[in-house]
């Protein structure tokens, strides 16, 4: 999936054809708002979030304006499903959780206009590859979005624990993705006005 730009390999042919070179061309693909959520495994969290996004914005009819998608920063549960625990509690409120699991990339932080991050750790390893600081901006911690929650807290991790956990988890992610959509909507709002 390419969100914002995609490099094109172009054939240059000089005058007369005496000379040939290949150019690589950035082009624009896309002006959809394009958002990577990221956690450890990319196998519970960030798939919810990824999900819940696409969820709550095809309910508001805004869908098409947006390129969602998930990562892990590490390598662990590479190319795995989503965790059928968390299937599960998202299928109960009608939330179907799909993708394959991958791996965060550099590359990453120019294909999209926010990376939205779990926790600290999912943090600080994405803001230690940014190249500048206008990069850093892109890179927020999820519950910096709950309405409920303190900006700086993490969305707990329940893989290790048991189904309240799941639960939790879900409300958290839900209220804050709900929030992020809302929050990114009355930004377009407010740029089209």
């Amino acid at each position: 999936f390419l969100c914002r730009y995609s490099l094109v390999l172009v054939l240059e042919v000089g005058r007369n054809h005496h000379y040939k070179k290949w150019k690589l061309w950035e082009v624009i693909l896309s002006d959809k708002t394009c958002i990577c959520f990221v956690c450890l495994g990319n196998i519970v969290r960030s798939p919810l979030a990824e999900n819940l996004f696409r969820y709550h914005a095809k309910q508001r009819g805004v869908s098409h304006k947006y390129e969602i998608d998930s990562a892990g920063t590490s390598d662990w549960h590479v190319g795995e499903s989503p965790d059928p625990r968390m299937s599960k509690v998202a299928a109960k409120r009608g939330v179907n959780i799909e993708g394959l699991a991958r791996k965060f990339k550099h590359s990453d932080l120019d294909r999209f206009d926010l990376v939205i991050t779990m926790d600290h750790n999912n943090r600080d390893g994405i803001m230690a590859i940014a190249r500048n600081p206008e990069v850093q901006k892109k890179i927020h911690l999820l519950r910096e979005f709950d309405p409920r929650g303190d900006p700086e807290s993490a969305v707990p991790d329940p893989y290790y624990g048991g189904t309240n956990g799941f639960e939790e988890v879900y409300e958290i992610v839900d209220r804050s993705v709900v929030n992020l959509l809302e929050s990114l909507e009355n930004e377009t709002r407010g740029d089209s006005g």
